[in-house]
């Protein structure tokens, strides 16, 4: 077990996802809370976990729980953060961090007021292969970067009350989906300097299809194409002048990838290696960041996840979606 005792706020899909690598990786999950006890106590009993509460309030006031992974719909996110934060907790919250600008920032004033830990759960930016992606780009192997490109596409349920067409629960292929290549594009790129944005609205107003070009600092560009109607390749690359790294699918999953130069000649190749899904790495991470002190973040620092939903703001802006009693 690590120092860290965790608590787990919601039981769903997601919930169960990350409670298993949790497992995988020998952590220490103490609580879990539902709004009902029957669903809390069957998730603690699939999971081993001692405390079941029929709460969020109960779980964020569990003296035994270090942290906690919020794992609800994303309009509830900026509340069960700030209830946990007021409770004295750490906080792992969800992908996508919040349903906007205002909300995000609002977490990390409070984080910062208490001294404790608010990071988001983008867990594919704390994978191995991201990892040694990193690294390759910081060693300059592939040159100065010109183009970033990078897609997220699924087939989904086309049904106006699946969560993900409900405007209400923040639905569209943005937040869910899109947000995986558009963190991926400002963690090479750095934040854009100019966004362009077009969608294919669904008929309940959701966006079903997502496109975003980007001029980042330096005039390097990424795209990138989300949609929740038809499920593609998901593949991603970044190119440069000396090499291209090429990400095979599902990128933003534990995969492969090769550094690939301008005649064709594979310069290096990885294949990961992961136990489970890949979750646990991201809560590894939380940890170490807690124990080096709450601004120890520097893969996705609290301010970054801030201007990514700015980022994503804008993109809503221009695409004409509006989310139901946004702040």
């Amino acid at each position: 077990m690590t120092g860290l005792h965790w608590g787990i706020l919601a039981t769903g899909g997601i919930a169960h996802a990350f409670t298993s690598d949790l497992r995988t990786a020998g952590l220490d999950v103490v609580a879990v809370g539902s709004r009902r006890i029957d669903s809390a106590r069957a998730f603690a009993e699939t999971y081993d976990i001692p405390h079941a509460h029929g709460s969020y309030e109960e779980l964020v006031a569990d003296p035994d729980v270090d942290i906690v992974y919020i794992a609800t719909p994303h309009p509830s996110h900026v509340d069960n953060a700030l209830l946990a934060l007021d409770h004295g907790k750490h906080v792992l919250v969800e992908k996508p961090f919040t349903l906007n600008a205002a909300e995000a920032a609002a977490i990390r004033d409070r984080a910062a007021e208490k001294g404790l830990l608010a990071m988001e759960a983008m867990w594919t930016r704390y994978l191995p292969h991201m990892v040694r992606i990193r690294e390759i780009l910081a060693a300059g192997t592939l040159g100065e970067i010109r183009v970033v490109s990078a897609d997220h596409t699924q087939k989904i349920s086309t049904d106006p009350s699946h969560r993900l067409n409900d405007l209400a629960l923040g639905g569209g292929a943005l937040l869910d989906l899109g947000i995986y290549p558009i963190s991926f594009a400002i963690d090479v790129l750095g934040l854009p300097e100019r966004i362009t944005a077009l969608a294919r609205l669904s008929d309940a107003g959701s966006d079903a299809e997502v496109a975003t070009a980007f001029v980042h600092p330096g005039g390097a560009l990424s795209t990138t194409v989300s949609s929740s109607r038809g499920a593609g390749r998901n593949l991603a690359q970044v190119v440069g002048t000396e090499a291209r790294i090429e990400i095979d699918g599902v990128w933003y999953t534990p995969t492969s990838f090769r550094v690939v130069s301008p005649s064709g000649d594979v310069l290096e190749e990885y294949a990961s290696e992961v136990d489970g899904r890949g979750m646990q790495f991201q809560a590894l991470a939380a940890e170490r960041f807690v124990a080096s002190g709450a601004g120890a973040n520097d893969v996705l620092p609290i301010d970054e996840s801030v201007a990514i939903m700015g980022v994503l703001d804008e993109v809503r802006r221009q695409i004409g979606v509006v989310y139901p009693g946004e702040r």
